[in-house]
C-alpha cells in the first residue's frame, strides 16, 4: 500500500524525500509499538528495518522494549530477597 503525504520542502531537513519517508515510517512504528498497537516484530516490518535498528531507536527515544507490570516486579523482588524465599 502507498500513502502520500504532502510536506513543505523546508521540513525535509536537508534529506532526500526517500530518507524522510524512511524516518517517518520508523517514527510511526515507534509510536504504534509504544501504544501497544504493534509487536516489535511487526514494527520492524512496518518500518522496514532490522530488529537491532528498531531496538536502538527505541532506546534513543526512551521507549521500553519490555512490559513488566509493577505487581509482578514487586513479587519477583520479594521472592528473590533472602527473607522472601519460601525454600529452606
Amino acid at each position: 500500500m502507498q500513502i502520500v503525504i504532502d510536506l513543505p520542502e523546508r521540513y525535509l531537513l536537508d534529506d532526500k524525500p526517500e530518507s524522510m519517508a524512511g524516518r517517518l515510517k520508523l517514527y510511526a512504528a515507534l509510536l504504534m509499538f509504544r501504544a501497544g498497537q504493534l509487536s516489535a516484530g511487526a514494527a520492524c516490518e512496518f518500518a522496514d528495518v532490522d530488529r537491532y535498528t528498531f531496538l536502538a531507536a527505541c532506546k534513543q527515544h526512551g521507549i521500553p522494549t519490555t512490559a513488566f507490570p509493577a505487581e509482578e516486579l514487586e513479587a519477583e523482588v520479594t521472592w528473590l530477597s533472602p527473607s522472601g524465599s519460601t525454600s529452606s
